[in-house]
């Protein structure tokens, strides 16, 4: 289960490379840091998941010192984010594209096999979170995109089981159903022949 210092470590490791990451072309990108013990792995260096943690991160309720860390670490991400507006945006639509694939292969994936993907949903949803983040970065609309988002959001919508949040609790405020709909349910294993 992910924590605030997990989310917080990320960030401040992400922030250690953003601006050289913001002057090449990979989506994915290393980090040399490592979580503490007992949290899962960093993910490699992408924008998505540098704004999926920044949106967990502001969900958190904070000791004062805490809130002064977060605080730091926003300003800092803020102040990125606009010193290279041109190449943040750029590097939002690339991570439409590639994000987009990814989410698409799984659904396919789930669709061919229900019962050996269903559980997976959990962690794949993470693709439509970051989706849903890069879009509001990306400083303009990506029609073709826009298109296939939108045909793979009804497919989920037709197999989605609604239910509640599936992420830790402590996130939640961050994730409004009426936008992030996808985070609250599940989906089905199928048949057990």
């Amino acid at each position: 289960m992910k924590s605030f210092t997990y989310d917080l470590g990320y960030l401040q490791a992400g922030l250690e490379s953003l601006e050289a990451y913001m002057l090449v072309e990979e989506v994915f990108w290393p980090i040399n840091a490592s979580p503490a013990e007992g949290e899962p792995e960093y993910p490699r260096l992408t924008l998505g998941s540098m704004l999926l943690a920044e949106a967990r991160l502001k969900a958190y309720i904070l000791s004062q010192t805490q809130e002064a860390e977060r605080q730091r670490v926003l300003a800092e991400l803020e102040r990125v984010r606009g010193k290279w507006r041109v190449n943040w945006e750029k590097k939002a639509r690339h991570g439409i594209r590639v994000r987009l694939h990814m989410w698409a292969d799984y659904l396919e994936e789930y669709r061919s096999n229900p019962q050996d993907n269903a559980s997976r949903y959990r962690y794949e949803v993470r693709l439509r979170a970051m989706l849903e983040l890069l879009q509001s970065e990306s400083g303009e609309k990506q029609p073709v995109e826009g298109e296939l988002l939108t045909g793979l959001d009804r497919y989920l919508k037709g197999e989605l089981e609604s239910g509640d949040f599936i992420w830790e609790p402590e996130v939640r405020s961050s994730f409004p159903r009426e936008a992030y709909w996808y985070l609250y349910g599940k989906l089905p294993q199928g048949v057990v022949g």
